[in-house]
């Protein structure tokens, strides 16, 4: 940590514990030492980052396929689903972690609909640029080929559909994944529709995702809340309100 920057340091140590805590915990009750799998899936995380920041900087355009096989992992699904895997699956088989590090496969296709996904969701590529994000799948496809926004949008909406095709495929296929982490990495790609349908709500939230997000997390709280004390103080709570 030493040569870190002092912003960086902090940051640092708090993901170096909670990784650590996640495999120690693995170990104790599950008897796998996960370190090398937890520790690849951030190292490929940075790799990633860290050439899109060299596509910036150069103001260099990617093929296409450069940027779907750089994007599907700087999207942080993998990450994300690697780490689920520890948590929900009980019985850890040797033959799912060499997948995990090997098989592209089930782990690929949600992460690349959470990468099209959101590439699609900025109103215009303008948008994009103006953000500072000079490199997603639209700009890669139309630099490339040549066609237009409307064509490239449409060629990425046919690839979100076939990776769908491949997950349903898969789901009916043998499989070294238990029942509950597939219905993970299906929900990832759900999460990732749902959260881009109607516009990057991650970037620049509206007052649509913003309902979205009460309306599942903090209004069942509330009225939870409502029920109980209406269960507590009976006929009375009547009064309160």
């Amino acid at each position: 940590m030493k040569d870190l920057p002092e912003y960086m340091k902090l940051c640092f140590l708090a993901l170096y514990n909670t990784i650590n805590d996640l495999a120690y915990d693995t170990l104790k009750e599950k008897g796998e030492l996960i370190i090398s799998q937890l520790k690849k899936a951030w190292a490929d995380l940075c790799k990633a980052f860290l050439q899109e920041a060299r596509w910036f900087y150069k103001k260099v355009t990617p093929t296409f396929d450069e940027y779907i096989e750089n994007g599907w992992i700087s999207s942080s699904g993998a990450v994300q689903l690697i780490h689920a895997y520890f948590l929900v699956t009980e019985n850890i088989s040797k033959e799912a972690i060499v997948c995990l590090d090997y098989d592209l496969g089930f782990l690929r296709w949600p992460c690349i609909i959470f990468r099209l996904t959101n590439d699609l969701s900025s109103s215009t590529v303008r948008a994009e640029i103006e953000r500072g994000e000079t490199t997603n799948a639209i700009t890669c496809f139309m630099h490339e080929t040549g066609l237009s926004e409307e064509f490239a949008r449409q060629h990425i909406s046919k690839m979100i559909e076939e990776c769908w095709m491949k997950m349903n495929k898969q789901l009916l296929s043998p499989s070294p994944y238990k029942e509950n982490f597939i219905q993970v990495a299906m929900d990832l790609a759900r999460i990732a529709l749902c959260q881009y349908q109607h516009g990057d709500a991650h970037s620049a939230p509206d007052a649509t995702a913003k309902n979205r997000i009460m309306s599942v997390l903090l209004d069942p709280i509330r009225l939870r809340e409502m029920e109980d004390n209406a269960t507590t103080y009976g006929d009375n709570t009547g009064a309160i309100f």
